[in-house]
C-alpha cells in the first residue's frame, strides 16, 4: 500500500511539475509579447522611424519637385497649369485613403474593443482633413483657368466638401464627448455614414455629367496620361505618403505620451 502511495505521489508531482512548467512557459511568452507591444516598446520604434523618415524625406522631396516642376512637360492644352495636378491628385487619393483606413479601424475597434485602433484612427483624422482641404483648394485653383470659375457645384467638388464635413464632425465628436463608450459609438456612426460618400466621390464623374474630367489613371483600364507625367505624379504621391507617415508617427507619439501622463495622474 505504501509503495502504491509512493508511486501515486511521484506521478502526481511529476504531472504537477509538467503543468507548472507549461504555465510558466505560457506566462513568459505572454510577458514577452506584452513587453514587445507595450507603449514603451512602441514609443522606441516610433522614434527610430521618425529619425529614418527625417533622413530620407528631403532627398525624395527634391527629386519629386524636380520631376514635377522641371522635367515633366507642359500639357498641350493647359500649359504650365497642369503642374497643379502633382499636388491635387495625390492629395485627393490620400484624403480618400485616410477616410477608408479610419472606417475599417473604427469597425474593428467597435467589434473587438481594441483601444489602439481608436488611437490610430484619431491620429489619422487630422491628416485626412488637411489633404481633403488641400485637394479642394488646389482643385479650385486649377478650375479657374480650366473652367473659368473658382468654384462650381460639380458632383466631385460637392462630395469632397461633404467629406470635409464628416472629417470635422468625427474630430469634434472625439474632442467634445467625454464619455469613452458614447464617444466610440458616435464617432463610429459618423464614420460609417460618411463612408457612403467614398464611392460617390470615386464614381461621381461616371455617374453624372460633370465638369470634372474622368479618371486618367485606372488599375484595370488604359491610362490616358503619358508616362512622362505618371512618373512625377507617383513621386509626389510618395513624397506625400512619407510626409503623412511622419505626421502620423508624431501625432501617435503625442497620444502615447498623453495616455501615459493620464495613467500616472490617475495612479497618483
Amino acid at each position: 500500500m505504501r509503495i502504491q502511495l509512493y508511486f501515486f505521489n511521484s506521478l502526481c508531482n511529476s504531472q504537477l511539475g509538467k503543468i507548472s512548467t507549461s504555465l510558466k512557459s505560457q506566462f513568459n511568452v505572454k510577458k514577452r509579447m506584452f513587453k514587445y507591444f507595450s507603449f514603451s516598446s512602441i514609443f522606441k520604434i516610433i522614434e527610430n522611424l521618425i529619425k529614418f523618415i527625417n533622413s530620407i524625406f528631403f532627398i525624395i522631396l527634391i527629386i519629386g519637385l524636380t520631376f514635377a516642376l522641371i522635367i515633366s512637360p507642359q500639357d498641350y492644352l493647359q500649359g504650365e497649369t497642369v503642374r497643379i495636378m502633382y499636388i491635387h491628385v495625390p492629395s485627393a487619393w490620400i484624403a480618400l485613403g485616410c477616410y477608408s483606413a479610419i472606417f475599417f479601424l473604427s469597425i474593428l475597434n467597435f467589434i473587438f474593443k481594441i483601444k489602439n485602433f481608436f488611437i490610430i484612427s484619431k491620429s489619422i483624422a487630422p491628416i485626412g482633413l488637411f489633404f481633403t482641404c488641400l485637394a479642394v483648394v488646389t482643385g479650385s485653383i486649377w478650375g479657374k483657368p480650366t473652367w473659368g470659375t473658382w468654384w462650381a457645384w460639380d458632383a466631385r467638388l460637392t462630395s469632397m466638401i461633404i467629406l470635409i464635413i464628416f472629417y470635422v464632425s468625427y474630430i469634434l465628436s472625439i474632442k467634445l464627448i467625454k464619455n469613452d463608450s458614447l464617444k466610440s459609438k458616435i464617432s463610429t456612426s459618423l464614420i460609417v455614414i460618411g463612408a457612403i460618400n467614398i464611392p460617390i466621390i470615386k464614381f461621381s464623374v461616371d455617374w453624372w455629367n460633370t465638369l470634372h474630367q474622368p479618371s486618367s489613371i485606372t488599375i484595370t483600364g488604359t491610362n490616358t496620361i503619358h508616362t512622362s507625367m505618371i512618373i512625377p505624379l507617383v513621386l509626389m504621391l510618395l513624397v506625400f505618403l512619407i510626409y503623412c507617415a511622419l505626421i502620423f508617427l508624431m501625432k501617435y507619439k503625442t497620444e502615447i505620451i498623453r495616455i501615459k501622463k493620464k495613467n500616472l495622474t490617475n495612479y497618483d
